[in-house]
């Protein structure tokens, strides 16, 4: 069954960046799990997908306008270091979670004072050209359900 609008795919993936560093990957733990046409992951990453079958492997490299877009220059913004998610002493360089209006974001902290830091809002990973190595492990028709609420239930999706 080739992969096409409205399928949940499961598939696992590493991605390096344009110095072939391995920046993650997904392979030892749960794969990744997203319902094809409604923008779950990054462009470039589902129109390489789209028309392949599981059991596929494949590389794809993927320019920033269609993975994480273009490092914004202007995106450095003072917030409170208790808004600061994921660890408890902060240092530059390291990647924080906030909450936003959006939901939960990535961001890399750039300066640390006593009550506020300085936070760069771009994502870690914009503008990166990015190499994928990804295997296609199952593909299968959505849920009216899943596809009403435009993301994938069950292992590996939303419950």
């Amino acid at each position: 069954m080739p992969i096409e609008k409205n399928q949940v795919v499961l598939f696992h993936y590493s991605v390096s960046d344009d110095q072939g560093k391995v920046v993650e990957n997904s392979r030892g733990g749960e794969p990744n799990v997203y319902l094809h046409g409604h923008g779950g992951i990054i462009r470039g990453l589902e129109e390489a997908l789209q028309g392949r079958d599981a059991g596929e492997s494949f590389s794809v490299t993927i320019t920033s306008e269609k993975a994480y877009g273009p490092r914004k220059a202007d995106s450095i913004q003072r917030v409170p270091i208790k808004h600061l998610i994921g660890a408890k002493r902060w240092k530059r360089g390291m990647v924080a979670q906030v909450k936003t209006e959006q939901g939960q974001r990535h961001v890399i902290v750039v300066k640390v004072g006593l009550k506020f830091a300085d936070i760069d809002n771009n994502h870690p990973m914009a503008g990166k050209t990015l190499t994928f190595d990804v295997d296609i492990i199952e593909v299968r028709a959505a849920s009216p359900e899943e596809i009403a609420h435009g993301h994938a239930h069950g292992p590996g999706g939303h419950h």
